[in-house]
């Protein structure tokens, strides 16, 4: 197999290389074999091969229409691959090149996800389904945006956020794919989740704020380098390390899910964390972070009915705050347990998360959905699995209005 050299730019991992040229991680690593898992060097030179097209024998009585269909690709990407043979009636026997139906996603599960890869992924949903609308509902410690899309034009309003937690930047991923799978539904008008994709759209004005968190989540997944801003103070708070996997807090090593005004200093004396580190500390007060609070006066403006914060994991939704959750809560976390399969839990001793504080501040179901299983960060190969319980829970939560 040929191959080509390429330059490591910032923010490159083997993953991320690897689903740029369409290839495996494994393939990667099979073409480098002087990498040993330690992070690559911007300026690195490295082997990337050439992966050959996909090829298609067309059969009996098939056209451009049903063979696009058949391969789940676009028509205009077919035509880009064959424009000798564009316009031209098939033939029995003929052979065709198709592109990959992964490659033809915006959204791709097959690498890391971080703040940049976001913003390219927005751009390009825009540009295919105009009905997406997106806004920067406020800035990150570092200046870095906050996101969040709008689809659907119904009079229930719900908000999912994901990316809290650093380390659990899988759920952004999980969110962006379920997104650009919704817009495709309606644009088709065909089911989504076991629903009509359309009558979902009617009834339902869904808001995602895919990465509350882009600094941290650019911290795991990108780890950091001498020029960082904060690089001192970052791997002072992480114990000396330069590896911040297990990092959950923001760029000023603030657990942003314990800096909300839901009991926040029962919260603080619980967690005992006095000072910046990588989880569990809450800040010098409620909403002293900028991602909070740009989270918390967005959920005010927008007056949702109902909102779901992901993490991972644990199969659970968390459904109630301290008696305060109406009394329709259970049953909504009873219906999106049973398009999940994922269990409703009453969970007590735990206060300042945006759960919490929707529940308390608005009377209104609040929901935090621990998705998948194992240990976090859970393994990027894990989201295949667990991405469709993700889709029919959100399905469901735009029909909870009923």
């Amino acid at each position: 197999m040929n191959t080509i050299g390429y330059v490591v730019q910032p923010g490159d991992t083997p993953r991320r290389i690897a689903a740029r040229f369409g290839i495996s991680p494994s393939s990667w690593a099979a073409f480098n074999p002087q990498w040993h898992g330690e992070p690559l060097i911007p300026g690195e030179l490295v082997q990337v091969p050439v992966r050959l097209p996909r090829r298609y024998v067309v059969q009996r009585g098939e056209t451009w229409e049903t063979i696009a269909g058949k391969t789940q690709v676009s028509l205009a990407r077919l035509q880009e691959m064959n424009a000798e043979a564009w316009g031209q009636r098939l033939e029995e026997g003929q052979i065709i090149e198709i592109p990959s139906p992964e490659r033809e996603r915006v959204v791709r599960l097959t690498a890391e996800y971080g703040s940049h890869q976001l913003e390219r992924d927005l751009d390009a949903l825009k540009r295919l389904y105009p009905f997406i609308t997106t806004c920067v509902i406020g800035k990150s410690a570092l200046g870095k945006p906050i996101y969040a899309l709008r689809i659907g034009e119904g009079p229930f309003r719900l908000q999912a956020n994901g990316a809290v937690h650093a380390n659990e930047w899988i759920t952004s991923l999980a969110l962006m794919r379920f997104v650009e799978d919704y817009a495709k539904a309606c644009k088709r008008k065909i089911a989504f989740g076991g629903k009509q994709a359309t009558a979902l759209y009617a009834k339902c004005t869904l808001w995602v704020v895919p990465m509350v968190n882009p600094d941290g989540v650019d911290l795991v997944v990108e780890g950091i380098a001498p020029d960082h801003p904060r690089y001192r103070e970052l791997v002072r708070w992480n114990g000396g390390s330069d590896r911040f996997h297990r990092w959950k807090a923001n760029a000023r090593g603030v657990d942003l899910n314990d800096q909300f005004p839901a009991h926040w200093e029962e919260e603080r004396l619980r967690r005992g964390a006095d000072g910046p580190g990588p989880r569990d500390y809450g800040g010098t007060a409620p909403l002293t972070e900028p991602e909070a609070k740009a989270l918390a006066e967005f959920t005010r403006e927008t007056d949702f009915h109902a909102a779901i914060a992901f993490h991972t994991q644990g199969e659970e939704i968390y459904w109630n705050y301290r008696g305060m959750e109406p009394r329709h809560s259970l049953a909504w976390a009873q219906r999106l347990g049973k398009a999940s399969g994922y269990r409703p839990v009453r969970l007590e001793g735990s206060d300042a998360g945006f759960k919490d504080w929707f529940i308390s501040e608005f009377g209104r179901p609040g929901f935090t959905v621990e998705a998948g299983w194992g240990r976090n960060p859970l393994p990027l190969e894990s989201l295949a699995e667990w991405y469709p319980e993700v889709q029919s829970l959100l399905a469901a939560a735009m029909e909870l209005s009923d």
